[in-house]
């Protein structure tokens, strides 16, 4: 009995180490100030980083001496609600005050882009969408561009026009998502409510359109896999006023509301110049107060015939980004009506049947549609050698996708460049000076998504 309990003790204490060691992230660990060299820490306040005109971030005020206090490590995730996501930060606080954060990811490592490269140009989409889960139709978009670009098709307006309507709406879906989940954060539970209700809508139209509410395959190569629906004009105005009368609600609710403003106003800011440095982009970038939307910079499919305005802040804080993505709502909403009105008739995707599967309704008829059909799925159509890379404007900022082709029906190279991966780095940058209470807000305001985080 001695030797039983003997054993059993040392093994509770053998998987406790264990449990310490397999958690473990190596060189991603953060480590106490006092055991960091000086030269990590003025790279981790971003006093080696350059911006494009070739000056520096202002690093002079920047304390690398030691301290001799005690500072204390914590984990806030990766299965903390408010991380949105497996994602874990390390924090170093002196008492209550942030001094260091450390975003460690990896934790829903999918190998998205490997996979990629073992699907047909025409499976490419179902691996793609599963990305940035919140914008699917952005990830279609930008890899259909992209082969697109490699192929030198040229589209049908009305397949441009049907993406451009797809996209802003998604773009009012993502963006009502974060308002009900930012809500959340701050301690309003009917924000939360409220956003889930709108978005709602949204995603029913969705579901009307492409068959499903999320990860559609519906933006293909080509152009798109159906056309709208009937009535589909009838579905968005609902949509459209209902939300744009809501979000006044939402102003009402939130941003006269004191407590709201103590959390966001001057909490999380950050410059023009340490954004640019850092390669934000989206809400983040502009709420510092740099215009840049590629949809006005660097315009793609037709919205350089529509006209809508930049939201942007000044002061790069939590409020100003909780503005801006308000206000996108509504400019969604104003680009959503004229391309309603604007709509062209004609096919919603390229009649070239390399790449084009013939209609359901001619296999029926015709053994050469037959094999047609079962050739574009099976083998996909061959694309040109060469290289490409095409960015869109998602809701989280510059969505890219780099695609290099070999002469195959699969891409040698797949990359995407992943907005919520590249503003995470701008977390620690907010949160310095901030209070521990303050995480949740700030990390909230960058709107990560870490399936594209970890694609």
């Amino acid at each position: 009995m001695t030797d039983h309990l003997t054993r059993h003790g040392g093994g509770v204490r053998q998987a406790s180490r264990i449990g310490s060691a397999e958690t473990s992230e190596g060189a991603q660990e953060l480590a106490t100030r006092r055991a960091t060299a000086p030269d990590e820490l003025r790279r981790e306040v971003g006093a080696v980083l350059r911006i494009p005109e070739g000056g520096v971030v202002d690093a002079g005020d920047i304390d690398v001496e030691r301290s001799d206090d005690e500072t204390m490590i914590i984990n806030m995730g990766p299965q903390h609600p408010s991380t949105h996501g497996v994602l874990r930060l390390m924090l170093e606080l002196d008492g209550e005050t942030v001094l260091r954060t450390k975003p460690v990811i990896g934790y829903l490592h999918t190998g998205m882009e490997k996979t990629g490269e073992e699907l047909t140009y025409v499976q490419g989409c179902t691996n793609v969408t599963r990305m940035d889960y919140l914008s699917p139709l952005n990830n279609e978009l930008v890899f259909s561009l992209a082969t697109e670009a490699l192929l030198e098709v040229e589209l049908p307006p009305r397949a441009v026009w049907i993406r451009m309507l797809m996209s802003e709406l998604q773009r009012v879906s993502s963006h009502l998502m974060w308002m009900a989940t930012n809500g959340m954060d701050l301690g309003s539970t009917s924000m939360m409510i409220y956003g889930f209700r709108e978005r709602e809508m949204v995603l029913a139209f969705f579901e009307k359109t492409t068959g499903l509410r999320m990860n559609h395959n519906y933006i293909r190569p080509g152009g798109v896999a159906a056309d709208l629906p009937d009535g589909w004009e009838d579905d968005v105005e609902v949509i459209c006023e209902t939300v744009l009368r809501r979000t006044y609600e939402y102003d009402e609710l939130l941003t006269g509301q004191p407590i709201f403003r103590e959390r966001t106003e001057g909490v999380g800011s950050i410059t023009a110049e340490e954004a640019l440095a850092l390669s934000a982009t989206g809400p983040i970038l502009r709420s510092t107060g740099v215009p840049w939307d590629l949809r006005r910079t660097m315009p793609y499919l037709a919205y350089d015939q529509l006209d809508f305005d930049v939201v942007v802040g000044t002061y790069g804080d939590n409020f100003d980004r909780y503005a801006i993505r308000l206000n996108e709502i509504r400019e969604s909403i104003k680009l959503i009506r004229q391309i309603v009105d604007r709509m062209p008739p004609g096919d919603y995707r390229v009649q070239d049947r390399k790449v084009t599967p013939p209609p359901r309704a001619r296999i029926d008829e015709s053994m050469e549609a037959l094999i047609h059909h079962f050739k574009v799925f099976t083998e996909g159509f061959r694309v040109p050698e060469g290289e490409v890379y095409v960015a869109i404007e998602s809701p989280r900022g510059e969505l890219g996708c780099y695609l290099v082709s070999d002469g195959t029906s699969k891409p040698y190279r797949m990359h995407i460049r992943g907005p919520s991966f590249v503003n995470l780095q701008v977390a620690p940058v907010m949160l310095r000076g901030a209070l521990i209470a303050d995480a949740v807000a700030v990390i909230s305001s960058v709107d990560p998504v870490m399936g594209e985080v970890d694609r």
